[in-house]
């Protein structure tokens, strides 16, 4: 079992390099507004994810597909100002990078000028190595994606397990090494063999931050509204409630409209 090493009073890229090299695992959750921000930084939670998840979670899409660089710098802005701690990683989302490399900055600039977020994240391997070494290459630091990759579900049709078969699993390997090799500071590598990832985790001097990725990984990250139960539709098995804000919430709603038809709310104590 790891334990802390290290009190960081601002989490950053080199910090993350710092927790892998002590064997201190690191925390990463999701949160797309200021008030969930504020709750996940007070925490203590290493790194908030700026997903393109609030696709799904925030506007009801079914994949991440449709939200817009313009949606995810006005989630971005809104979790930056919240936090005093926490390492802000924002995603790239689908369509601002994969057809060229000079879009791929324009971008990840944007996110960074105009949300004040601190690192961009980019699905894929080789086939957008060009894209991330510019951005790189302007200082922005860029946390690689591997494994199932969302943006990129109607290629797959599915979101099952990747990297079961050796092909697939070779590529994988051989994108974290280049992805390591080209400067990025760390991958995300989503739903693969456990075994798999620990290899890569093993392999790699970077951090490797799973999801459904087992425990042999230097890191773990969640999308909150999933681990706090306000969701309840979706259940893979690496995910762990550890509330049930649906049930709870719901309770709280009805008896809310129960006590204002009962002209019980306000009160004699909740009224000038």
């Amino acid at each position: 079992m790891s334990t802390a090493k290290k009190d960081y009073k601002r989490v950053t890229v080199k910090s993350l390099v710092e927790m892998k090299s002590n064997g201190e695992k690191i925390s990463m959750l999701t949160a797309y507004d200021y008030t969930m921000a504020k709750i996940v930084d007070g925490a203590g939670v290493d790194v908030i994810l700026v997903g393109d998840s609030a696709s799904n979670v925030m506007a009801g899409h079914e994949t991440t597909l449709p939200i817009t660089l313009d949606q995810m710098i006005y989630h971005a802005s809104s979790v930056i100002r919240a936090i005093d701690r926490a390492l802000i990683v924002v995603d790239i989302p689908f369509g601002s990078y994969q057809s060229d490399p000079k879009e791929a900055l324009r971008s990840a600039i944007r996110i960074m000028k105009e949300s004040g977020g601190h690192a961009v994240k980019m699905e894929g391997g080789k086939e957008i190595k060009e894209s991330i070494k510019r951005i790189l290459n302007a200082g922005i630091p860029v946390m690689g994606h591997l494994g199932l990759t969302p943006q990129s579900i109607y290629k797959f049709g599915t979101y099952t397990v990747r990297a079961k078969e050796e092909e697939e699993a070779q590529k994988l390997k051989e994108d974290a090494l280049m992805l390591e090799r080209i400067g990025c500071f760390a991958i995300v590598l989503e739903k693969v063999p456990a075994k798999l990832a620990k290899e890569v985790a093993d392999s790699l001097t970077i951090p490797i931050i799973g999801i459904g990725a087992g425990n042999g990984v230097d890191g773990q990250v969640l999308v909150t509204h999933d681990m706090l139960g306000m969701t309840h539709e979706f259940n893979p098995r690496f995910l762990r409630r550890y509330l049930d804000l649906y049930t709870e919430m719901t309770k709280a709603f009805k008896q809310y409209v129960t006590d204002v038809k009962a002209v019980d709310f306000p009160n004699d104590n909740e009224q000038y």
